[in-house]
């Protein structure tokens, strides 16, 4: 009498649940990261239909309470150049994005563009789209 299994038990692994899971994530990742803004302080830009498209070192941003924050933290004026040349340390291409709002007198904006330009930075002033 032979006691044989007739249905043959098949050992291979397939794939394609996995990959699904993987883009699932990739594009909920994709999604989210579009979300996350790159600044925490709220700043009222000027308009202007001109683009960049040259990756900046630091970001610059001027509050309308005349607060000066260097990639998000905040920085007494006397200490502003230093923390910016800190920030850059020896970047191959050094650059300043500076988010200055509309409120803000532009005497305090020309400082920061002072800085950039005794430091031979690029500087762009950042706005928002028409």
């Amino acid at each position: 009498m032979s006691l044989r299994s007739r249905n043959k038990v098949s050992v291979t692994f397939s794939m394609s649940s996995m990959t699904d899971i993987v883009f699932l994530l990739l594009i909920f990742f994709i999604i989210v990261s579009t979300m996350v803004t790159p600044n925490a302080l709220k700043v009222l830009l000027p308009t202007s239909s001109a683009k960049t498209t040259s990756p900046q070192t630091v970001s610059v941003t001027i509050s309308p309470e005349l607060a000066y924050y260097v990639n998000g933290n905040q920085v007494p004026e006397q200490y502003l150049e230093n923390r910016i040349v800190e920030a850059i340390g020896q970047s191959e291409k050094p650059g300043i994005v500076l988010h200055c709002d509309q409120s803000v007198a532009l005497e305090h904006a020309v400082r920061v563009m002072d800085i950039a330009n005794k430091n031979k930075y690029s500087l762009v002033l950042a706005t928002k789209p028409n």
